[in-house]
């Protein structure tokens, strides 16, 4: 009986713990975010703003007309328009990026955003994109024209291709001020300290010269 009556408000701890799946709602209009005060606690997000200072500058940004330079190793370039960009989005629970690809090859490689579902539209070129559901894996793929829209559902492993032989260009809209990205590659063979070799050669089924070759690659980017 002690058992039942500790695990009961456990189970309810544990459920709601899980019952939000997104970033907080706000308690006033706006939270404009500042630096954090000297020796404050940080917990999460921004410390706010005197809503008498805040102007609109604190809500503005640009230059998202400017194409991004695609000539890395990928070909893409991600510019993202977080609360680090625009403090007025602090507790807003939304972010902006442009994506920008090389012609016929430039790649947004295979990554997550671990707080946040994306919604993607081309506005230039041809965009094959898809995402991996969780396991058993199944993939979902399309070739988006200017215009279409794709969903990208939180957490899970997508990515973009330029299939054309011209540059492309989308908008992504994100629902967290501060999504996160984990790029499947470089989180596997490039952090520091290094996953030992052993567990990634039997992970990947690979043997252990491949994947050093592919730790020092990534441990350079």
């Amino acid at each position: 009986m002690k058992a039942f009556h500790f695990l009961v408000p456990f189970a309810l701890a544990l459920a709601f713990s899980f019952a939000s799946a997104s970033d907080p709602s706000p308690l006033q209009d706006f939270c404009v975010a500042i630096p954090e005060p000297k020796n404050a606690v940080f917990v999460n997000g921004k410390f706010c703003k005197n809503p008498n200072l805040t102007v609109a500058g604190d809500f503005s940004i640009s230059g998202l007309n400017i194409p991004a330079f695609t000539g890395n190793r990928v070909g893409s370039n991600v510019t993202l328009i977080n609360v680090d960009k625009i403090s007025g989005l602090n507790t807003l629970g939304i972010s902006l990026a442009r994506l920008d690809f090389a012609p016929y090859g430039g790649l947004n490689p295979p990554h997550t955003h671990p707080r946040a579902t994306e919604i993607l539209v081309v506005v230039e070129g041809t965009l094959y994109v898809g995402f991996v559901t969780s396991n058993p894996n199944r993939l979902f793929t399309k070739v988006l024209y200017p215009g279409d829209v794709f969903v990208f559902p939180i957490g899970l492993i997508h990515f973009q291709f330029n299939i054309a032989k011209t540059n492309a260009v989308a908008f992504a809209a994100l629902s967290s001020q501060n999504p996160g990205v984990i790029t499947i590659a470089n989180a596997i063979f490039g952090p520091n300290p290094p996953i030992n070799p052993d567990v990634l050669a039997k992970a990947f089924q690979l043997d252990n010269y491949t994947v050093e070759k592919l730790q020092k690659l990534f441990a350079t980017s």
